[in-house]
């Protein structure tokens, strides 16, 4: 908030009109890491029946000699230290009865990591997939500066605005509110365009997919004008195709900096809590390097 504000005491940003976009940033652990509910309960099995094995075998070792390799001592605690951390990622203590549906739970099919179980496996460019978190951000298009930095779980940026919408309203008084929000189709719900209305913000958030190579009658000329201002007529105007058109070209510059010329690419913490920090992080390094340049010009 600080760089914002001086950024805005300097007149290099107005914040007027923002976009907001994710992109997927590799998480702490390894998608080799990752397993299956359904397998994990066959490692803990076995790991269970190697336990019994070994405490047997350390009860025989009293008044003989149990051959070196096996030192059941070291060899129980590895596998309980693994049953504890299978315990720790499925969220309980093994033993007991299994579940019967339809309790509530994991499915077999269900992937966890043991590294980092927060993280998710998430498809990347080119179409594969790996352990990773979805970074998201709110760019001020005028400056290119991050306002809002924050960090989900989900693949899809679907999910609720509200507290993207919280965090721009907790801003100090001295940095104005914002008058629209560019988002592509991901972001378009009922659920959300009530809450930005409700801000005073005017959502500009695409229906759909844009067609490749429109006709230049339908790229220049303004929509029939119908008594109700939709968000689909708004989306139709001139002025606000023009908007939109800011808005991939505000965030990829944001996003392919931060990765290609600062080197950011893994996060370095686990868990949701450390991660946003670290992007916060790293997003505050972005406003430092972007408002210097700026103000050279």
């Amino acid at each position: 908030m600080q760089v914002l504000q001086v950024a805005r005491e300097n007149r290099l940003a107005r914040f007027g009109t923002l976009s907001l976009e994710g992109t997927k940033i590799h998480a702490n652990a390894s998608r080799h890491s990752a397993l299956c509910y359904g397998h994990a309960e066959a490692i803990e099995a076995q790991l269970k029946s190697e336990v019994q094995e070994l405490l047997a075998l350390a009860e025989q070792a009293d008044g003989t000699q149990v051959p070196k390799r096996h030192e059941p001592a070291r060899e129980l605690k590895r596998r309980e230290d693994r049953l504890a951390a299978k315990a720790a990622a499925n969220g309980r203590t093994p033993g007991g009865k299994a579940p019967k549906p339809p309790t509530p739970g994991p499915r077999p099919d269900d992937q966890i990591n043991l590294t980092d179980e927060q993280s998710r496996i998430l498809p990347v460019a080119g179409g594969a997939f790996e352990q990773c978190y979805n970074a998201q951000a709110v760019v001020d298009t005028e400056s290119m500066l991050v306002v809002v930095p924050r960090v989900v779980q989900a693949a899809n940026d679907n999910q609720p605005l509200v507290p993207m919408l919280k965090r721009l309203a907790e801003r100090p008084e001295d940095l104005p509110q914002p008058q629209e929000l560019l988002a592509d189709t991901g972001w378009f719900s009922e659920a959300n365009l009530a809450p930005c209305e409700a801000a005073g913000i005017e959502p500009l958030i695409a229906l759909a997919r844009s067609e490749h190579h429109p006709h230049c009658s339908e790229r220049f000329a303004e929509p029939d004008a119908p008594p109700p201002q939709t968000t689909a007529r708004r989306l139709k105007t001139t002025a606000a195709r023009a908007a939109y058109s800011l808005r991939q070209q505000t965030l990829e510059p944001v996003f392919g900096i931060i990765k290609s010329v600062m080197g950011f690419r893994p996060f370095l913490t686990r868990g949701p809590a450390n991660v946003q920090n670290h992007w916060s992080l790293v997003c505050l390094a972005w406003n430092l390097k972007r408002m210097a340049l700026l103000r050279l010009k």
